[in-house]
């Protein structure tokens, strides 16, 4: 019984020193490749095998000197290419920032076909951003990013997928100006805008007018028309008082005593025909004439 327990024991430690001895056999002659990751292995610098399936698998040659494996990523990636200088269709230098998503979908390719595939993409960005803005003003550029960003991305499309990537999307994620030009380009909106205020100004200054004109105009109208149905109304008054002798009578008398200047009139009240003549009442001066005289002359009017 002592003897089975000791086998036993011999072969499990036996088994536990071994185990570490074939994981590391297993290490040298395998190769892990990860979740969306490839593994390229060449051997005296030539492409012989691209695995893209995720796990463990057999590699005999691993640790020949001779032969090498690069694990190139797969999942989906992104760059910012910053301060990118472009000149728009009026020769103002405009700085863009390029935000552009993609994947590898050759890693062979991605390795083989571009030494310096960050290099090399901003560099595609640049002269294509040159090309394509630089046929559009500054104002159309910035009123346009998402159709300058898709035709930016079709303008590289081609080269890149000789890299073996795939270009998801490219944005125009930040358009601005040097600050000379920025305080020209203010300059030139602050002129603008004084201009359209002068031009507002002018014409309300001219349309007041106008309208000053109009309404002189319409007013003198309406005046010359009042004046014509004033005469009209004092003659269809003469025509409604000739219908009543009495009234009219009445009326010419007023009319007549309207007409004597009370400043100059002596007025003999008691006298029979003849005992006052023109020459005596010419002679004659009624007590304070000359003082109504001259209180009526002075409240006259100008």
């Amino acid at each position: 019984m002592s003897n089975d327990i000791l086998s036993i024991g011999f072969g499990i430690v036996i088994g536990l020193s071994v185990l570490p001895l074939i994981g590391w056999l297993m290490k040298l002659v395998s190769m892990e490749v990860h979740e969306e990751t490839a593994a390229v292995i060449t051997s005296f610098g030539r492409l012989t095998k691209v695995v893209r399936e995720p796990g463990l698998h057999l590699w005999l040659g691993r640790y020949l000197p001779w032969n090498k494996c690069q694990q190139v990523s797969l999942k989906r990636d992104h760059r910012t290419f910053e301060e990118i200088h472009v000149n728009d269709c009026r020769g103002t230098t405009v700085i863009v920032d390029l935000w552009t998503q993609f994947r590898v979908m050759s890693p062979e390719n991605a390795l083989f076909r571009v030494t310096d595939r960050e290099k090399a993409l901003r560099s595609l960005l640049t002269n294509s951003a040159t090309a394509i803005l630089g046929t559009f003003e500054l104002s159309q550029i910035l009123a346009n990013r998402s159709e300058l960003s898709q035709r930016l991305k079709d303008d590289i499309r081609d080269e890149t997928l000789r890299w073996g990537l795939e270009i998801d999307l490219v944005f125009i994620s930040k358009l601005s100006l040097l600050p000379e030009v920025s305080a020209q380009l203010f300059d030139t909106v602050a002129a603008r805008l004084e201009k359209a205020k002068a031009d507002i100004d002018e014409n309300g200054r001219l349309s007041a007018d106008m309208l000053q004109a109009a309404t002189a105009a319409s007013v003198a109208k309406l005046v010359a028309e009042a004046r014509g149905q004033y005469s009209l109304g004092v003659n269809a008054a003469y025509q409604k008082l000739r219908t009543n002798p009495e009234l009219m009578a009445a009326y010419k008398e007023l009319y007549e005593l309207s007409l004597i200047k009370p400043y100059k009139t002596v007025t003999f009240h008691g006298f029979s025909d003849g005992e006052v003549s023109a020459i005596d009442a010419a002679m004659t001066t009624a007590s304070g004439f000359d003082a109504a005289h001259q209180a009526l002359s002075s409240h006259a009017p100008v």
